[in-house]
C-alpha cells in the first residue's frame, strides 16, 4: 500500500510506487484490512477516551493528525476549539468509509485513506497522534522518525500504547499487536530532533482486567459486558489510584515528544 497525500477534503490517497507504507499489511499491499474488529466495542468505552484526553488536551491546538483513526471513536472527544484543523489519516478504506460518516462533517476535520508515508515534506502540523497504533506498526522507530518530518518546531508527538510485554495475550495477537511497550521501550522510539514531554503508565486498576485475561480466561476478545465493566467501575478508580502512585503502574504508557530542532 503505497500512496501520495491529497489534499482534497475527503479524497483518497492516489497511489506513487515510490513511497513505502510501513503499516503490518495482511494482504495485497494496494488491499490493506485491518485485522481487529474490536473497534466498535471500544467506542463505548467512554470514560477511559475522556481520562486519556485529560492528559493530551494541553497538545491539541492548531493543526492535528490522527495516524491510524479507525472508525472516528476519538475524535469527537479529542477536537476541541483550539484545534483549526484535524486530518484524520486511516489505510483501512472500510474502516475510512465509516470514519467519513462519522467525523467527516465535523468542523474542520478531514478524513484521508493512506498512510504517513504518502504525506508530501510540506505537510506540517502542531501534534501528531497515535492513539493505540504503534502496536500494530512493526518498524515503530521508523515510523515515528518519518513522524517527526512532519511536526512544526515546538510540535508534539503523543503516542498511546498497551504496556508491558508480560500481558501479551491472545487478545493482542488476535488484533494484530506485534508487542506492547514498556516506558523503557517506548522511550527508545524517541526520534531525533525530540525531547520527551511526558512519560507515563495509565489504568492501574485496568492491570487486573489484562492479567486475567492473560492468566486466566485466555479470550481473544472481550465481551461488551466486559469492557462497560472497565469502563464504568474500574477506570474511574485508576483516575484516583494513578494520581496516588504518580502513574508509576498502568495497563496502557502514553509518551510525548516535543520536536526541538529538525536535526539532532
Amino acid at each position: 500500500m503505497k500512496f501520495q497525500f491529497v489534499k482534497n477534503r475527503g479524497t483518497d490517497l492516489e497511489r506513487d510506487p515510490a513511497l513505502p507504507c510501513l503499516w503490518r499489511l495482511l494482504s495485497a499491499v494496494s488491499n490493506y484490512t485491518y485485522v481487529g474488529s474490536e473497534l466498535a466495542i471500544f467506542e463505548e468505552a467512554t470514560n477511559w477516551k475522556r481520562y486519556f484526553a485529560e492528559h493530551l488536551r494541553s497538545y491539541l491546538t492548531g493543526e492535528i493528525l490522527d495516524v491510524g483513526a479507525g472508525i472516528g471513536a476519538n475524535t469527537a472527544i479529542l477536537t476541541n476549539a483550539a484545534v483549526t484543523r484535524w486530518v484524520c489519516l486511516e489505510p483501512d478504506f472500510a474502516l475510512v468509509e465509516t470514519l467519513r460518516r462519522k467525523a467527516g462533517n465535523q468542523r474542520g476535520t478531514e478524513v484521508f485513506h493512506g498512510c504517513l508515508a504518502g504525506l508530501p515534506a510540506e505537510e506540517l502540523f502542531d501534534a501528531i497522534l497515535y492513539i493505540d497504533v504503534v502496536e500494530h506498526i512493526e518498524d515503530a522507530a521508523s515510523e515515528l522518525t518519518r513522524a517527526a518530518g512532519h511536526l512544526r518546531l515546538g510540535g508534539a508527538l503523543v503516542v498511546l500504547a498497551p504496556a508491558h510485554m508480560a500481558l501479551y495475550s491472545e487478545f493482542d495477537a488476535a488484533i494484530g499487536h506485534f508487542r506492547r511497550y514498556s516506558k523503557a521501550s517506548l522511550s527508545a522510539l524517541r526520534p531525533p530532533g525530540t525531547a520527551v514531554e511526558k512519560l507515563i503508565y495509565l489504568d492501574s486498576l485496568g492491570l487486573l482486567t489484562s492479567a486475567g485475561n492473560r492468566l486466566i480466561l485466555h479470550r481473544s476478545m472481550p465481551t461488551q459486558r466486559q469492557i462497560l465493566f472497565w469502563d464504568r467501575w474500574l477506570v474511574p478508580g485508576s483516575r484516583w489510584v494513578d494520581r496516588l502512585t504518580g502513574n508509576r503502574v498502568g495497563k496502557s504508557v502514553m509518551g510525548v515528544w516535543r520536536k526541538t530542532s529538525d536535526l539532532e
